[in-house]
Protein backbone atom coordinates (compact mmCIF):
# COMPACT_ATOMS: atom_id res chain seq x y z
CA UNK A 1 0.00 0.00 0.00
CA UNK A 2 1.05 3.45 -0.30
CA UNK A 3 1.46 5.44 2.45
CA UNK A 4 -0.30 8.85 2.80
CA UNK A 5 1.79 12.07 3.50
CA UNK A 6 1.00 12.50 7.15
CA UNK A 7 2.94 16.45 6.61
CA UNK A 8 -0.06 16.75 3.67
CA UNK A 9 -2.88 17.89 6.48
CA UNK A 10 -0.99 21.02 8.50
CA UNK A 11 -0.11 22.17 4.74
CA UNK A 12 -3.74 21.42 3.72
CA UNK A 13 -4.84 23.37 6.64
CA UNK A 14 -3.07 26.43 5.94
CA UNK A 15 -3.87 26.56 2.36
CA UNK A 16 -7.64 26.30 3.28
CA UNK A 17 -7.36 29.32 5.64
CA UNK A 18 -5.42 31.39 3.28
CA UNK A 19 -7.41 31.33 -0.08
CA UNK A 20 -10.88 30.62 1.97
CA UNK A 21 -10.61 32.13 5.30
CA UNK A 22 -9.22 35.58 4.35
CA UNK A 23 -10.16 37.03 7.95
CA UNK A 24 -8.81 34.81 9.60
CA UNK A 25 -5.44 35.33 11.39
CA UNK A 26 -2.61 33.44 12.09
CA UNK A 27 -0.76 35.65 14.93
CA UNK A 28 -4.62 35.82 17.27
CA UNK A 29 -4.48 33.91 20.63
CA UNK A 30 -6.76 30.39 20.35
CA UNK A 31 -6.69 29.58 23.46
CA UNK A 32 -5.19 31.20 26.83
CA UNK A 33 -3.43 29.45 29.85
CA UNK A 34 -1.83 30.09 33.34
CA UNK A 35 0.57 28.63 33.96
CA UNK A 36 1.87 27.80 37.97
CA UNK A 37 4.49 30.54 37.42
CA UNK A 38 1.68 32.97 36.51
CA UNK A 39 2.14 33.51 33.35
CA UNK A 40 -0.51 33.66 30.76
CA UNK A 41 0.48 31.46 27.36
CA UNK A 42 -1.62 32.52 24.47
CA UNK A 43 -1.55 29.35 22.19
CA UNK A 44 -2.04 30.88 18.52
CA UNK A 45 -3.43 29.40 15.23
CA UNK A 46 0.27 28.42 13.76
CA UNK A 47 1.24 27.12 17.20
CA UNK A 48 -1.07 24.46 16.60
CA UNK A 49 -0.17 24.06 13.19
CA UNK A 50 3.55 23.90 14.03
CA UNK A 51 3.07 21.32 17.07
CA UNK A 52 0.42 19.05 14.66
CA UNK A 53 3.46 19.14 12.03
CA UNK A 54 5.61 18.13 14.50
CA UNK A 55 3.35 15.06 16.09
CA UNK A 56 2.95 13.79 12.50
CA UNK A 57 6.74 13.95 11.58
CA UNK A 58 7.12 11.51 14.48
CA UNK A 59 4.54 9.39 13.02
CA UNK A 60 6.19 9.26 9.49
CA UNK A 61 10.22 8.62 10.69
CA UNK A 62 8.09 5.82 13.04
CA UNK A 63 6.60 4.44 9.69
CA UNK A 64 9.42 4.78 7.83
CA UNK A 65 11.73 2.68 10.48
CA UNK A 66 9.40 -0.08 9.94
CA UNK A 67 11.37 -2.76 8.00
CA UNK A 68 9.43 -2.93 4.37
CA UNK A 69 7.77 0.54 5.33
CA UNK A 70 8.79 3.03 2.86
CA UNK A 71 8.45 2.33 -1.04
CA UNK A 72 9.58 4.43 -3.68
CA UNK A 73 6.31 5.76 -4.24
CA UNK A 74 6.20 7.17 -0.30
CA UNK A 75 9.79 9.07 -0.84
CA UNK A 76 7.72 10.45 -4.18
CA UNK A 77 5.05 11.56 -2.71
CA UNK A 78 6.82 13.35 0.02
CA UNK A 79 9.23 14.78 -2.32
CA UNK A 80 6.23 16.39 -4.56
CA UNK A 81 4.62 17.78 -1.01
CA UNK A 82 7.79 19.35 -0.06
CA UNK A 83 8.14 20.84 -3.52
CA UNK A 84 5.08 22.46 -3.83
CA UNK A 85 4.96 24.10 0.25
CA UNK A 86 8.54 25.48 -1.24
CA UNK A 87 6.96 26.63 -4.06
CA UNK A 88 4.02 28.39 -2.13
CA UNK A 89 6.57 29.38 0.42
CA UNK A 90 8.17 31.24 -2.35
CA UNK A 91 5.75 32.87 -4.86
CA UNK A 92 2.57 33.59 -3.22
CA UNK A 93 2.64 36.72 -0.68
CA UNK A 94 0.25 34.87 2.04
CA UNK A 95 2.50 32.13 2.46
CA UNK A 96 5.62 34.12 3.14
CA UNK A 97 6.24 34.06 7.09
CA UNK A 98 8.01 31.98 9.34
CA UNK A 99 4.62 29.50 10.09
CA UNK A 100 4.71 28.07 6.81
CA UNK A 101 8.19 28.11 6.37
CA UNK A 102 8.55 25.81 9.37
CA UNK A 103 6.20 23.87 7.79
CA UNK A 104 8.01 24.00 4.46
CA UNK A 105 11.09 22.66 6.58
CA UNK A 106 9.35 19.92 8.70
CA UNK A 107 8.38 18.33 4.95
CA UNK A 108 11.84 18.52 4.02
CA UNK A 109 12.80 16.61 7.04
CA UNK A 110 10.06 14.42 6.47
CA UNK A 111 11.76 13.69 2.57
CA UNK A 112 15.75 13.06 3.74
CA UNK A 113 14.92 11.23 6.82
CA UNK A 114 12.75 8.80 4.20
CA UNK A 115 15.48 8.36 2.08
CA UNK A 116 18.34 7.88 4.69
CA UNK A 117 16.49 5.37 6.73
CA UNK A 118 15.72 3.29 2.94
CA UNK A 119 19.37 3.60 2.10
CA UNK A 120 20.87 2.09 5.81
CA UNK A 121 17.63 -0.94 6.02
CA UNK A 122 19.55 -1.70 1.99
CA UNK A 123 23.38 -1.66 3.44
CA UNK A 124 22.41 -3.75 6.50
CA UNK A 125 20.10 -6.51 4.14
CA UNK A 126 23.47 -6.09 1.55
CA UNK A 127 26.35 -7.18 4.38
CA UNK A 128 24.74 -8.66 7.57
CA UNK A 129 26.78 -9.13 10.52
CA UNK A 130 28.40 -11.60 11.61
CA UNK A 131 27.24 -14.08 14.03
CA UNK A 132 29.28 -13.85 17.46
CA UNK A 133 30.99 -17.14 17.53
CA UNK A 134 30.89 -18.62 20.97
CA UNK A 135 33.27 -20.28 22.98
CA UNK A 136 33.24 -23.35 23.98
CA UNK A 137 32.98 -23.70 27.68
CA UNK A 138 35.19 -26.44 29.29
CA UNK A 139 32.92 -29.23 30.62
CA UNK A 140 32.57 -29.81 34.18
CA UNK A 141 34.83 -33.21 35.49
CA UNK A 142 32.66 -35.19 37.25
CA UNK A 143 33.93 -36.79 40.49
CA UNK A 144 33.48 -40.68 40.25
CA UNK A 145 31.62 -41.86 43.17
CA UNK A 146 32.89 -45.11 44.71
CA UNK A 147 31.21 -48.33 43.74
CA UNK A 148 29.03 -49.74 46.29
CA UNK A 149 30.56 -53.27 47.51
CA UNK A 150 29.03 -56.30 46.94
CA UNK A 151 29.64 -59.56 48.22
CA UNK A 152 30.78 -62.29 45.73
CA UNK A 153 28.18 -64.79 44.92
CA UNK A 154 29.31 -68.04 45.83
CA UNK A 155 31.08 -70.39 42.69
CA UNK A 156 28.04 -73.25 41.33
CA UNK A 157 29.22 -76.33 40.96
CA UNK A 158 29.78 -77.69 37.45
CA UNK A 159 27.40 -80.06 36.28
CA UNK A 160 28.75 -83.51 36.02
CA UNK A 161 29.09 -84.82 32.45
CA UNK A 162 26.72 -86.65 31.00
CA UNK A 163 28.14 -90.42 29.17
CA UNK A 164 26.03 -91.46 26.86
CA UNK A 165 25.44 -94.99 27.45
CA UNK A 166 27.62 -97.69 24.73
CA UNK A 167 25.59 -99.18 22.08
CA UNK A 168 24.16 -102.78 22.86
CA UNK A 169 25.62 -105.37 20.29
CA UNK A 170 23.13 -106.61 18.00
CA UNK A 171 21.51 -109.81 19.04
CA UNK A 172 20.62 -112.15 16.25
CA UNK A 173 17.45 -113.68 16.35
CA UNK A 174 16.85 -116.99 17.24
CA UNK A 175 15.76 -118.50 14.30
CA UNK A 176 19.35 -117.97 12.30
CA UNK A 177 20.82 -119.40 15.16
CA UNK A 178 18.69 -122.75 15.00
CA UNK A 179 19.17 -122.95 11.28
CA UNK A 180 23.24 -122.70 11.55
CA UNK A 181 23.56 -125.20 14.72
CA UNK A 182 21.24 -127.86 12.28
CA UNK A 183 23.14 -126.95 9.30
CA UNK A 184 25.93 -127.88 11.21
CA UNK A 185 24.60 -131.11 11.61
CA UNK A 186 23.25 -132.15 8.77
CA UNK A 187 26.57 -131.90 6.99
CA UNK A 188 28.83 -135.15 6.68
CA UNK A 189 32.60 -134.50 7.93
CA UNK A 190 35.29 -136.00 5.48
CA UNK A 191 37.06 -138.98 7.23
CA UNK A 192 41.05 -139.39 6.46
CA UNK A 193 42.14 -142.82 6.29
CA UNK A 194 45.90 -143.51 6.42
CA UNK A 195 47.11 -145.58 3.43
CA UNK A 196 49.05 -147.81 6.09
CA UNK A 197 45.34 -148.97 7.57
CA UNK A 198 44.54 -150.03 4.14
CA UNK A 199 44.43 -153.93 3.55
CA UNK A 200 46.32 -154.80 0.70
CA UNK A 201 47.88 -152.00 -0.47
CA UNK A 202 51.47 -151.18 -0.60
CA UNK A 203 53.79 -150.14 2.23
CA UNK A 204 54.70 -146.92 2.63
CA UNK A 205 58.41 -146.13 1.91
CA UNK A 206 58.77 -144.92 5.44
CA UNK A 207 57.55 -148.26 6.93
CA UNK A 208 60.11 -150.26 8.07
CA UNK A 209 60.29 -153.72 6.45
CA UNK A 210 59.80 -156.90 8.75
Amino acid sequence: MVGFPLLLVPLAVYNIIAFLMPGVSFTDPLIRLTLLSGEVWQITLSDMLLAAGVLLLLLEVIKGARPGAKYLTDHLLSLIVFGAAAAEFVLWPKFGNSTYCLLTLLALVDFISGIALHTRRRAVVAAPAPAPVSKPQPAAVETPRPAPAVDPAPPRPAPAPVVAPAPAAPVPPATSVAESVLADQSTPKPTVTSPDLQPGGPPSPDTPQR
